[in-house]
């Protein structure tokens, strides 16, 4: 991962505590300010069809059939759930996305459902807490390493039946929780349960989420680069040739960016870099990438 990457989350602004304590205390009209993922500064990283398909030029051309020999990339937007900025224009994106709704929170059903008639991939956002930072800035129904094994049972659980059509969660913020073996084998219990998988957005260079999911026969699955870790449209199309590099080289590549204050800088960057990566990668959803790179087959139906 490149050098700015490992500075993901740090750089932001830390308006979002506010915003997320009047989301918390049910003010419908307070949305939140920025990725709450952002402020972790302990950094030490089937669908229905739809007209998107999984195109590799990222039109939405219907038919188009997927390419196995061809690169993946998988490209997950955080942080749905609070109708924040640039939600409209991450909806509206050219290519198949994995949409992270966030539970308890004004719009996270909603985005949720419409996310899935789009053909897009739903995953949980779970707070869960970071090392540093005030545990408000998570969010409710936050998994916190002070609850005993069945209050985090329960919160995940929780969250799960909040967000409709989930196939599986990643973490928001986390760097404590995905260093703690203790809570995360009951995240990845529940997941297998259900015929989840785990997503570790990289928020601790140390996590024990991989290790953990191989070791229950899940697959171990991990963001590789942040598209948004400085705010800008450029920025993010220059992360995007990174995110072509990494997939050329290695297959595949799993990809975060963030709807919030700066939501359609990111997108309008995503967007320019997808005119860049035509031909040359397919745009999948997380679980089209899961199924095809470590043959998962889960037993969720969904509606």
């Amino acid at each position: 991962m490149n050098t700015s990457n490992h500075r993901a989350k740090r750089v932001l602004l830390y308006p979002l505590a506010a915003a997320v304590i009047m989301s918390a205390a049910l003010i419908p009209s307070a949305p939140l300010a920025v990725s709450a993922a952002q402020a972790d500064t302990a950094l030490s990283a089937p669908a229905p069809a739809d007209s998107r398909g999984s195109s590799v030029s990222g039109n939405r051309t219907a038919g188009n059939q997927q390419q196995p020999s061809l690169s993946r990339v998988a490209v997950i937007i955080d942080d749905f759930g609070n109708s924040m900025r640039g939600t409209e224009e991450m909806f509206k994106l050219p290519v198949k996305i994995t949409v992270a709704v966030m539970p308890f929170l004004r719009s996270s059903e909603q985005d949720a459902r419409r996310a899935h008639e789009l053909g897009f991939d739903v995953l949980v956002h779970l707070p869960m807490e970071p090392r540093q930072g005030k545990p408000e800035w998570l969010g409710p129904g936050a998994v916190l390493t002070s609850m005993n094994d069945v209050e985090v049972r329960q919160r995940v659980e929780a969250a799960l039946d909040n967000v409709p059509y989930a196939i599986g969660i990643n973490n928001h913020m986390g760097s404590k929780v995905t260093g703690d073996e203790r809570v995360m084998g009951i995240v990845l219990e529940v997941c297998k349960e259900r015929g989840l998988f785990f997503v570790d957005s990289h928020t601790n260079y140390r996590s024990v989420a991989g290790r953990m999911a191989r070791e229950l026969g899940m697959p171990p699955v991990e963001n590789h680069i942040f598209l948004d870790d400085v705010h800008s449209a450029s920025h993010v199309a220059k992360q995007m040739k990174l995110v072509q590099e990494r997939a050329l080289s290695q297959k595949f590549c799993v990809t975060i960016g963030h709807v919030g204050i700066q939501g359609k800088e990111t997108a309008a960057g995503i967007r320019s870099g997808i005119a860049g990566l035509k031909d040359k990668v397919q745009f999948v959803g997380i679980s089209d990438l899961v199924r095809e790179e470590w043959k998962w087959n889960s037993r969720l139906t969904l509606p």
